[in-house]
């Protein structure tokens, strides 16, 4: 009977895996945008997507997150009728966007625009 040879084969190495994802690695611009009416967000992040698209940048977005909703309660009476109590709130709705492969010019024409007031952005690249 013949036997037959058997031979480890070595694992492929890991530092050629590391350069390939170098190479893949893909920088995105992260706008989050956050606004007490959701009316003026919704616009100003329409306004923001058609500025990137006008580039033609690849946008993805806007993604809603959850409402921060911060409640106050306050004592009608200073004195007498302490369990009368009025409650207030104030909600914070918030989108996200994200460009990927930004070009100077979309950076340029983002800083250029003017948005309602009222409306806050939070820029990072990532």
């Amino acid at each position: 009977m013949a036997t037959k040879e058997t031979t480890k084969k070595s694992a492929p190495k890991k530092a050629s895996a590391k350069s390939a994802v170098k190479s893949d690695v893909i920088s995105k611009l992260r706008i989050r945008v956050r606004a007490y009416e959701y009316k003026i967000l919704d616009l100003s992040v329409k306004q923001i997507i058609d500025t990137a698209l006008r580039y033609d940048a690849k946008v993805e977005g806007p993604i809603p997150l959850p409402t921060e909703i911060k409640k106050y309660t306050v004592n009608r009476s200073s004195f007498v009728y302490k369990n009368a109590r009025e409650q207030f709130e104030m909600r914070i709705h918030k989108r996200v966007i994200d460009i990927l492969n930004p070009t100077p010019k979309i950076m340029e024409a983002l800083t250029n625009l003017s948005l309602p007031s009222g409306v806050n952005i939070d820029v990072k690249i990532i």
